[in-house]
């Protein structure tokens, strides 16, 4: 099972886009949720902690060569981030019901692997802040992400590089996700129900941090 696991970590770029179905609920930016970017299960996402997590990217970016093309690129960087964070409750909570975690030890495994591939820690920061926009400081928690949704997908008996392994993933997350009451604040876009994103972000359920990232790395 683990051997499947790992074999999947490292052919990820051939996952297409997933999206989980989450309804649009009211918006949270008023009186009733100041300061809060959205509410997931009524727990908070503070405008504090979103602008946090974009605020080490663009600190990352900017001491990087070609900064400013990679500001740039990433000018929906705020909302991009808000729709991960929102995900990142969601797959929390499937692995949850789930039954299935992933461990600091499995973490740390595919990350030295992704390191190898790419040539060392720092070409794979390169490579992920280039191409994904992930802070150096994130890449952990990315690859955890990844791995638990690849856990969810074993659970459920979804082989997420089959023909109809995607539509199966976005079926089973976006179960939980209508349970989760995700309330998110207009300033940021709306959630938009037919896409299953914030408005203007395209991010699949599954991110290559692996091979074509480590790929890329040697390369840059």
């Amino acid at each position: 099972m683990e051997s499947r696991h790992r074999r999947s970590a490292l052919t990820l770029s051939a996952v297409a886009a997933l999206v989980a179905a989450v309804p649009l609920l009211t918006a949270c930016g008023n009186d009733a949720h100041p300061g809060a970017a959205a509410l997931v299960k009524g727990d908070r996402i503070s405008m504090a902690q979103l602008q946090s997590r974009v605020g080490a990217v663009r600190d990352a970016q900017r001491d990087a060569p070609q900064g400013e093309q990679m500001i740039k690129q990433s000018g929906k960087l705020t909302r991009a981030t808000l729709d991960g964070m929102i995900r990142e409750r969601i797959v929390e909570q499937a692995a949850e019901d789930a039954g299935v975690g992933v461990s600091r030890r499995e973490v740390q495994r595919v990350r030295s692997q992704l390191e190898k591939q790419a040539g060392g820690s720092k070409q794979l920061e390169a490579a992920l802040l280039r191409q994904q926009s992930v802070a150096p400081d994130e890449i952990d928690n990315r690859i955890r992400m990844q791995l638990l949704v690849e856990k969810i997908a074993d659970a459920k008996g979804i082989d997420p590089m089959s023909p109809n392994g995607n539509q199966q993933l976005t079926a089973e997350l976006s179960k939980v996700s209508k349970r989760m009451n995700i309330d998110v604040n207009p300033r940021y876009g709306s959630w938009d129900a037919d896409r299953s994103t914030l408005t203007g972000a395209k991010t699949p359920w599954l991110r290559d941090v692996t091979g074509e990232a480590a790929e890329r790395g040697r390369q840059m």
